[in-house]
């Protein structure tokens, strides 16, 4: 890969793919908390082949690093996620799908097939292991070996990579984009609920303004909420070369909200300042007005304009949106509640839903450029206050994930994990964090067997 990787930033440094499968113990220092057992499993993009066309982060083969935790010591273990997509380059012995799947750069011997690269996520529900995307069903693996099982049937259709797990009530909330018959850039979405027995109880369709990446959504204890910002999506343009994925600010941006229970025809459509949000940290009710935290961008990062003029970098910071049911006004109250940098807002899921108090991201502070996490930030949304752990020069981290110390601690009261890339040795450890003291710096961590690509998300199994 060698000659792409010197023109795209995303198949080099700690963005470039492994290519092996390991099996090994890591090395700890510092003292790894006896209490501390199970599994951090952590997805991303990790291409098995020399991408065909421009390749974009988003849309390498999936890959899921395991860090098993026992006794104080960790095993780690990596796996391609083996599906339909990967199977069939993996026997051709060379890339065949074009990013996104786009037909522009797709060898015609497979135009029409399965392209889904379960990249973005990994869940655990319902004593089941689900690789997630944007496009496709939920892939199940094996929680130990992480052996592929295939997909999810019971989904019927395309899940998106950020369900909400209720902990009140076990479901599993989801959504999916462009769904529907005419699933390709369409702006069908779905709304769905599988039980606290994995039963899928629910998949409705409706009708969105446009088009939209939505990458993640927000759900309440009564409700959920559908944003539709403008990060378009259109196969005219896939289909004559131009970008798949557009900033397109003119559409406007909205938010639809509806009663968890209710039909997707009592959807009310807010109006938002146009912006652009990958990750929520949490939401919640009181009373008739809905909050919402988020990690709003002016623009959407990491992609053009709609002709395909490239946009300086943007980054997010830590916003309030408000929601008035009772109010005459449809549009959406936003509140800057910090000014660090940052992303992949984490927070204790046992709160998912509800009123919380404690947040982690990862967070920029300006020293190394745009979009570089080399700091460990956390949020008190009770006093507004900030605290964070700084790096070592060159290094930078994955996402921040909160650990309870016990099913039944308070919140907050556990540890914080994240996956971490030293720079200058090319390296990742497993670090972890005394949750409430992050600026005291790491209490142990566990040497990788090997470099750790940049990811997105990952979520912890207790034992």
């Amino acid at each position: 890969m060698d000659d792409v990787r010197r023109v795209n930033p995303y198949l080099s440094g700690n963005y470039a793919p492994v290519e092996d499968e390991l099996d090994a113990a890591c090395v700890v220092s510092g003292e790894m908390p006896k209490d501390l057992a199970g599994a951090l499993y952590r997805n991303g993009p990790n291409p098995q082949f020399v991408p065909r066309g421009e390749y974009h982060w988003f849309g390498g083969d999936g890959m899921i690093h395991g860090f098993f935790v026992d006794g104080g010591q960790v095993r780690y273990r990596n796996r391609f996620v083996r599906t339909p997509k990967w199977k069939r380059e993996h026997a051709a012995d060379r890339a065949l799908f074009g990013t996104f799947g786009n037909p522009a750069t797709t060898d015609p011997s497979v135009i029409g097939e399965d392209s889904g690269v379960a990249n973005t996520n990994i869940v655990w529900h319902a004593d089941r292991l689900m690789a997630l995307e944007e496009a496709h069903m939920p892939t199940e693996l094996d929680p130990v070996s992480l052996e592929t099982r295939g997909y999810a049937e019971r989904y019927r259709g395309k899940v998106t990579a950020h369900p909400k797990i209720d902990p009140e009530t076990g479901e599993m909330v989801w959504f999916a984009y462009s769904a529907g018959p005419q699933a390709f850039f369409s702006n069908t979405v779905s709304y769905g609920v599988t039980n606290a027995a994995g039963e899928v109880t629910r998949r409705d369709d409706f009708e969105a303004p446009y088009c939209s990446m939505v990458h993640d959504f927000l759900v309440t204890r009564g409700h959920a909420l559908f944003p539709i910002l403008p990060l378009t999506g259109s196969l005219e343009r896939a289909m004559r070369g131009a970008p798949p994925f557009a900033w397109e600010p003119e559409k406007g941006a909205f938010v639809g909200v509806m009663a968890r229970e209710a039909s997707v025809e009592t959807l009310r459509w807010f109006e938002v300042e146009p912006n652009y949000v990958f990750h929520p940290m949490n939401a919640w009710e009181e009373g008739t007005k809905i909050f919402a935290d988020v990690m709003e961008y002016p623009r959407a990062p990491l992609f053009p304009l709609a002709d395909g003029t490239r946009l300086p970098n943007a980054s997010a910071t830590l916003t309030r949106w408000t929601f008035d049911l009772a109010g005459d006004s449809n549009v959406v109250k936003r509140e800057a509640l910090d000014d660090m940098l940052g992303e992949f807002p984490r927070f204790d899921e046992r709160r998912a839903g509800l009123p919380y108090r404690h947040g982690w991201f990862a967070a920029n502070s300006g020293r190394d450029g745009d979009l570089k996490f080399d700091a460990i930030a956390h949020f008190d949304t009770r006093t507004g206050k900030r605290t964070q752990y700084l790096l070592p020069d060159g290094d930078a981290t994955g996402e921040p994930v909160f650990v309870p110390r016990s099913a039944d601690a308070p919140e907050g009261d556990g540890w914080v994990l994240a996956v971490i890339w030293r720079g200058v040795e090319d390296a990742s450890d497993l670090v972890v964090f005394d949750a409430a003291d992050i600026a005291a710096g790491p209490i142990a961590t566990a040497r990788a067997p090997r470099r750790v690509p940049f990811g997105f998300h990952g979520n912890w199994r207790s034992a």
